[in-house]
């Protein structure tokens, strides 16, 4: 604590997003959490969108979930993908900012409470061993690990394993997003049997048309996962 006090005083806890000075480490400053689109309220129970209406118990979805099969059970997003949503997940995932994604995986674990259950494998979505050497990390992973030491829920970082590049998933069209990804995962073959029978998490940063996410849902309940459910930083929505 001494120490801690002592590191404040030459570094003090500045904001996330524009660097004012804030009292506590990690945390934004009073009009950057104002203009961070945080997902609260009604949502859909498969993607997390934000839906007009107030939260009951019933679940409800949003009109692509109801329209696209998802190979999922459940999902949740803490953060809109725009204005500071954006910025955040830009820089976590192009900018070396790793001390984003503690509290990045606050913000997750808090969205995610209603969906998380004993028992559940984390993992991450994989990046393809040559974006990984470019890019020296996985922002997901990051992400994961983080909220399975928060929740005290297993973690497995390698279970799924991308089995070609893929090109990225920027401007193409939902068909195109959903073609670009098939058959572009597998599971890890030293790590499959730790999902069968068991219900996984997977974590990501960012939702778009749910292609990803799906394709590497599919791969779990392939390999024996009992149910899948998904938990993204941000959802990209429809205005």
């Amino acid at each position: 604590m001494v120490l801690e006090s002592a590191l404040h005083l030459v570094y003090p806890p500045q904001c996330l997003i524009c660097d004012a000075l804030v009292t506590t480490d990690h945390g934004l400053c009073g009009p950057c959490w104002r203009d961070t689109p945080f997902v609260a309220g009604l949502v859909c129970d498969k993607c997390g969108a934000p839906l007009p209406g107030e939260a009951g118990d019933a679940p409800v979805h949003c009109d692509d979930c109801l329209t696209i099969a998802r190979p999922w059970e459940r999902g949740r997003a803490a953060l809109l993908y725009r204005d500071n949503g954006r910025a955040l997940v830009l820089r976590l995932k192009h900018g070396d900012r790793h001390d984003l994604a503690t509290p990045a995986a606050g913000w997750l674990a808090q969205a995610a409470a209603p969906i998380l259950a004993p028992g559940m494998l984390v993992a991450p979505v994989p990046l393809h061993w040559l974006r990984l050497l470019r890019r020296l990390y996985n922002q997901s992973a990051l992400l994961s690990a983080a909220l399975a030491r928060m929740t005290g829920l297993e973690h497995c970082p390698d279970l799924l394993v991308r089995t070609r590049a893929t090109p990225s998933q920027e401007g193409r069209d939902r068909d195109g997003r959903f073609a670009n990804v098939a058959r572009a995962l597998a599971p890890h073959p030293r790590r499959a049997e730790r999902m069968a029978g068991r219900h996984v998490l997977l974590v990501d940063d960012v939702m778009t048309s749910g292609a990803t996410l799906a394709a590497a849902a599919e791969t779990c309940l392939g390999a024996g996962a009992a149910a899948v459910s998904v938990a993204v930083l941000a959802r990209v929505v429809k205005e």
